[in-house]
């Protein structure tokens, strides 16, 4: 299980981190505001899942 976690940072912007259940973090990075560090977010979340899916198709056609 992933999540995307936003961080407000001062007067700098927000970071973004997506990071499963122990903490671990996948990735990361900073935007000036809100919305775009939830889209850059959402779409590293959305990255990490279609990798694990492609990986998880090739997989199981190299076994036949």
């Amino acid at each position: 299980m992933f999540e995307v976690i936003l961080t407000r940072r001062k007067r700098l912007g927000w970071r973004w981190q997506v990071c499963d259940q122990s903490g671990k973090v996948f990735a990361d990075g900073f935007e000036r505001s809100r919305p775009e560090a939830k889209y850059h977010g959402e779409r590293a979340l959305f990255f990490l899942l279609s990798q694990a899916h492609l990986g998880n198709t090739s997989a199981a056609s190299s076994g036949d």
